[in-house]
């Protein structure tokens, strides 16, 4: 079920990157249009603010990067012009069969999803989501995900395998990146021993992994808030409170 090398050797380069909905909050204050960011700005902003991206941003910056390495790669997903919506990427090897490379939901890395390999199983698998074993399904287009959890807890998560047409997938980005509802930090955190998945979300931060969900002390201010997502992520110090303040101050919930 593992990708190819050459789709790891792309997939890792994204390694530090986290997913956040931080630098949309940013964008949206200045002002600037479009909302959905190139990859050229993506990258510029990357290099002075340590910023990533929501998974929109993810994904075209990813189809990017698989495109330079000639590996063909097209945007998967649900919901789009939707404030539900998610987006993935399904990169081929050179047999054509189709992986899932999901960084806006910070798999570990890509798993195959081509149910006419005789690689592929739909028995529950470890090693691709933090502290969750994965199983999965393909019926006609639709790839149906169950996450089981250590502590029994189980959720579901469904991509249409359809290709996205690239106009399709900026417009729906457009619609994203006006959606202003709740700050929302992930990243994956690299041990010895297993890939831990942190989050931050409107009042709490904690690590998931093999032994269950861990969280962290109480964020007691604005600053605090800024310094832990600062030092989980490396980000710009001022870009997180101003986008963290849009959060705060808007007028007009978007979704």
């Amino acid at each position: 079920m593992r990708a190819a090398s050459e789709i790891l050797a792309v997939w890792h380069a994204f390694d530090d990157f986290p997913m956040e909905t931080l630098t949309k909050a940013w964008h949206y204050r200045s002002g600037n249009e479009p909302k959905q960011r190139s990859v050229e700005l993506m990258r510029l902003h990357r290099e002075r603010y340590g910023s990533s991206g929501n998974c929109f941003d993810l994904a075209l910056w990813l189809i990017d990067a698989f495109r330079r390495e000639g590996i063909s790669a097209y945007a998967v997903g649900h919901d789009l012009l939707t404030p539900n919506a998610h987006v993935a990427v399904a990169a081929l090897d050179g047999r054509g069969r189709a992986y899932l490379c999901d960084l806006g939901d910070q798999w570990i890395e890509p798993i195959l999803i081509d149910a006419g390999s005789g690689d592929f199983t739909e028995e529950p698998l470890a090693g691709f989501v933090s502290g969750a074993r994965v199983a999965l399904s393909v019926r006609d287009s639709w790839l149906h995900v169950v996450y089981l959890r250590p502590n029994g807890k189980r959720s579901e998560q469904t991509y249409d395998l359809r290709p996205i047409a690239p106009d399709a997938l900026l417009a729906a980005g457009e619609y994203s990146q006006r959606l202003l509802r709740k700050p929302l930090v992930e990243r994956r955190i690299y041990t010895e021993t297993e890939v831990l998945h942190w989050e931050l979300g409107d009042d709490a931060s904690y690590l998931s992994g093999k032994r269950g969900r861990t969280e962290e002390e109480p964020m007691r201010s604005l600053a605090d808030r800024v310094e832990r997502i600062h030092r989980h992520t490396g980000m710009d110090r001022q870009v997180i409170e101003q986008a963290l303040t849009v959060y705060g101050t808007a007028s007009i919930q978007f979704d």
